[in-house]
C-alpha cells in the first residue's frame, strides 16, 4: 500500500526551509561575511561607513580612490589609511582600524581652505564678554558718529541660517560715572542679566532693554546674595553633568586637574593634569568600534587631556603654556559628586568652593573663566563636541579631540586673545582691524559654504 503525501504540505515545507535558507544566508551577508573580494570570497568583513560634512567628496582608501561620500564599503579586517577630499576644503585624514562585523564611521568635518569674512560690527569692540550659553557677546563700542549711540552692546550669535543676522542692539548709555572700557562682567548662568563692575558701583543690567546707567541701582551690598544663588545653580548642574563620569574620572577632575571644561554634549571632559596620575583602564565596558587612535592614561603635570566618557579613552592634546599672562584658573565648584547622599546645597554650603573673592575684579574674572576657556590660556570646546580650537603660532587651528586632522583655518590678522565659537559651528568669530585708522571689530569667519 502507497503512502499518500500531501502535497500542500510538502511545498509548505520546502518553501519554509528557504525562507530559513535565505533569511540565514542575508543575516551573515549583512555582517559583512561571504563577500566577494580580490581575493575571492572572504568570510567576516568589517563595514566601514564613510560619511562627510560636505557630502560627495572623493574617498581614499591606502591612496586609492574607491568611490564618494556617502556610502558604506565592505572591507577585510585590518587597518586602512582612509582620506576623504573635497576641492576648496582641507583634506581629512585618519588611519582607521576595521574589525569583524563592526561598522566603523568617518564623521569627516570639511573645512574651507579660504573662508570668507562677514562683518559684524561697524563702529569698534571692545571689553568683550561672552555669555555662558555661548548665544550672546556683550562688548563696548566708542566710535560711533553720534556720543549718544556710544556704550554697551550686545550681539546675539543666531544659528538660523534663513534669516539675516542682526546688528548688535545697544542695551546701555555711555556715562560719565562708568569706564566701559574697564568694567567687568559677571553673567547670570541662564545668561539673562549680567552684573557690571565699575571702579566704585555695581548694578545690575537688563540685556533686553536699553539701560541707563546712572539711573540703575547700586547693587553692592546685595550682590554677594545674588552670587551665592548664581553659584548654587552652577553647583547643581556640576553635580548632574560630571556624576556621569566614573568615579576614578570625577576624582581626578576634582583634586587632580584644572581648567576642567566638560564637552557640549556632556560626554566628554577637557582639562590640565595637575598631579602626574595613572587612569585605571577599564573604567566602562568597552563598545564596539571605538576609537582606535593611541591614548595616554598616564597623566603629567601640565597636560591638556581630554577624556571620552562614552569609549574611556583619554587623549593628550596639548601642554600648558609657560609664562603666559593668564589670571587665574577654573576649579570645579561641587566637592562632593561622588556622595550620593550629599545633602541640598542651601542645607549643606561647604559642600562647593566659591568664586568669590575679596576683590570685585578677581571675583569677575572667576566667574568668566568658569563659563569659558576663552578666558584661559588653553583649548576650546566646538560646538560638535567633536573638535577643539585653539591658537598657534599667530593662526586659529582646530583639530579633533583625539588630535587628528589638525587644520589651519585662518592666519590672517586677529586678537589672539579673543576667538570665540558660533553656537552651531558654522562661524568663529574673531576680533581685528583691517586699517590702523579704525577701530577694531567683530568678524564672523564663515566655516560652511
Amino acid at each position: 500500500m502507497k503512502t499518500k503525501v500531501n502535497k500542500r504540505f510538502l511545498y509548505t515545507f520546502i518553501s519554509a526551509f528557504f525562507i530559513l535558507i535565505g533569511t540565514a544566508i542575508a543575516i551573515q551577508y549583512a555582517k559583512g561575511n561571504f563577500r566577494l573580494t580580490d581575493k575571492g570570497f572572504v568570510q567576516g568583513t568589517g563595514l566601514l561607513s564613510a560619511n562627510s560634512f560636505p557630502t560627495a567628496a572623493e574617498v581614499l582608501i591606502d591612496g586609492k580612490l574607491i568611490t564618494v561620500t556617502d556610502d558604506t564599503m565592505y572591507l577585510e579586517p585590518g587597518e586602512y589609511e582612509i582620506e576623504i577630499i573635497k576641492n576648496g576644503y582641507n583634506p581629512w585624514k585618519k588611519r582607521i582600524k576595521i574589525e569583524k562585523e563592526l561598522v566603523v564611521q568617518t564623521n569627516a568635518t570639511l573645512f574651507p581652505k579660504a573662508p570668507s569674512l562677514t562683518t559684524l560690527t561697524f563702529n569698534g569692540a571692545r571689553n568683550l564678554s561672552p555669555s555662558p550659553d555661548g548665544q550672546k557677546i556683550i562688548f563696548y563700542s566708542d566710535s560711533n558718529t553720534s556720543e549718544r549711540k556710544n556704550g554697551l552692546y550686545l550681539l546675539e550669535l543666531f544659528n538660523n541660517a534663513f534669516s539675516f543676522q542682526r546688528e548688535p542692539i545697544q542695551i546701555s548709555d555711555e556715562s560719565l560715572n562708568f569706564d566701559l572700557n574697564t568694567a567687568r562682567f559677571i553673567w547670570a548662568p541662564d545668561s539673562s542679566e549680567v552684573i557690571l563692575i565699575a571702579e566704585d558701583r555695581e548694578i545690575l543690567l537688563d540685556i533686553k532693554k536699553l539701560n541707563s546707567l546712572d539711573s540703575l541701582t547700586d547693587i553692592s551690598f546685595r550682590k554677594k546674595q545674588i552670587l551665592s544663588e548664581w553659584e548654587q545653580e552652577m553647583y547643581l548642574r556640576e553635580r548632574e553633568n560630571y556624576s556621569k563620569f566614573p568615579p576614578e574620572i570625577i576624582e581626578i577632575a576634582t583634586n587632580s586637574a584644572k581648567n576642567v571644561y566638560i564637552s557640549p554634549d556632556k560626554k566628554r571632559i577637557l582639562y590640565t593634569a595637575t598631579a602626574a596620575v595613572t587612569i585605571p583602564e577599564g573604567l566602562i565596558p568597552p563598545i564596539p568600534a571605538s576609537n582606535t587612535q593611541p591614548e595616554e592614561r598616564q597623566l603629567s603635570v601640565g597636560g591638556i587631556y581630554v577624556y571620552d566618557g562614552e569609549e574611556d579613552r583619554n587623549f593628550r592634546v596639548g601642554t600648558e603654556a609657560t609664562g603666559s599672562a593668564q589670571v587665574g584658573s577654573k576649579r570645579l565648584l561641587a566637592q562632593d559628586i561622588l556622595d550620593k547622599n550629599s545633602p541640598l546645597i542651601s542645607a549643606s554650603p561647604s559642600a562647593f568652593q566659591t568664586l568669590q573673592a575679596t576683590a570685585s575684579a578677581q571675583t569677575a574674572s572667576n566667574f568668566n573663566i568658569y563659563h569659558s576657556s576663552a578666558f584661559t590660556d588653553t583649548l576650546q570646546w566646538f560646538p560638535d563636541s567633536k573638535h577643539l580650537i585653539f591658537v598657534e603660532n599667530n593662526s586659529i587651528k582646530i583639530m579633533e579631540y583625539d588630535t587628528t586632522n589638525q587644520t589651519t583655518l585662518y592666519s590672517g590678522p586677529f586678537a589672539e586673545n579673543f576667538v570665540y565659537p558660533w553656537p552651531n559651528g558654522d562661524r568663529l568669530v574673531i576680533l581685528t582691524t583691517f586699517s590702523p585708522e579704525t577701530p577694531q571689530n567683530l568678524y564672523a569667519l564663515e566655516l560652511k559654504k
